[in-house]
């Protein structure tokens, strides 16, 4: 006859944190088939939208709207530095016809956030948690927003922990003849925090 333990009527508790220098590491919780097949379209998604600028719009469209109307587009200079284009059509223009301070602003967040979560990849959340913007002159044309980060993603990626990045950015007036240079217009410092989706599923399994 075998004996039953109290212990064996508790619920199974969420799998405890890790540390991993300073940072905490949480591992992946059990997850239901429903659960594992969400998780597996929403990685799809994620990487279908930083596949390509057509792909990116389409899903900007649908969970991003401000980006799809603003025009906004990536492009790679080099492996380090990035750049986005924000046209100048009349969505992001003001009365006075030069392009409208809030969308330089605004699109600053969003050109960072594109960068960094194209470097990450669909398992990591990609939240800005503090934007300095400096204006320094007048656009009347195309914006170019070139992204440096300070730090090396890749390293930070490896520890699956959450970090924080900085990007700087240039941001440029694009202009089209071709003895000239482009003008600086702005400049802004952004710092992202990106975090595991397995640590959000942790937390909520914890929370349950």
């Amino acid at each position: 006859m075998s004996v039953l333990k109290i212990n064996d009527l508790a619920p199974p508790q969420a799998p405890e944190a890790q540390e991993s220098g300073q940072r905490m590491v949480y591992p992946t919780p059990p997850q239901s088939r429903l659960s594992h097949l969400y998780d597996k379209f929403e990685a799809f998604i994620s990487r279908l939208s930083t596949r390509d600028n057509f792909w990116h719009r389409i899903c900007s469209l649908i969970w991003l709207p401000y980006a799809f109307f603003s025009g906004i587009k990536m492009k790679a200079i080099d492996k380090q530095t990035y750049s986005a284009i924000l046209p100048f059509r009349r969505f992001n223009r003001n009365w006075y016809h030069a392009m409208a301070g809030g969308a330089l602003l605004a699109n600053s967040e969003i050109a960072g956030g594109m960068y960094v979560f194209g470097v990450c990849g669909g398992d990591y959340t990609v939240v800005c948690k503090q934007l300095n913007y400096t204006f320094l002159r007048p656009c009347f044309g195309p914006a170019v927003y070139k992204m440096t980060p300070r730090q090396k993603i890749e390293e930070l990626l490896s520890s699956k922990a959450e970090f924080n990045v900085t990007l700087d950015m240039e941001i440029l007036q694009q202009v089209n003849h071709p003895h000239q240079r482009d003008k600086r217009v702005g400049r802004c410092e952004a710092v992202f925090h990106v975090t595991p989706k397995s640590q959000h599923k942790a937390k909520k399994a914890r929370r349950a």
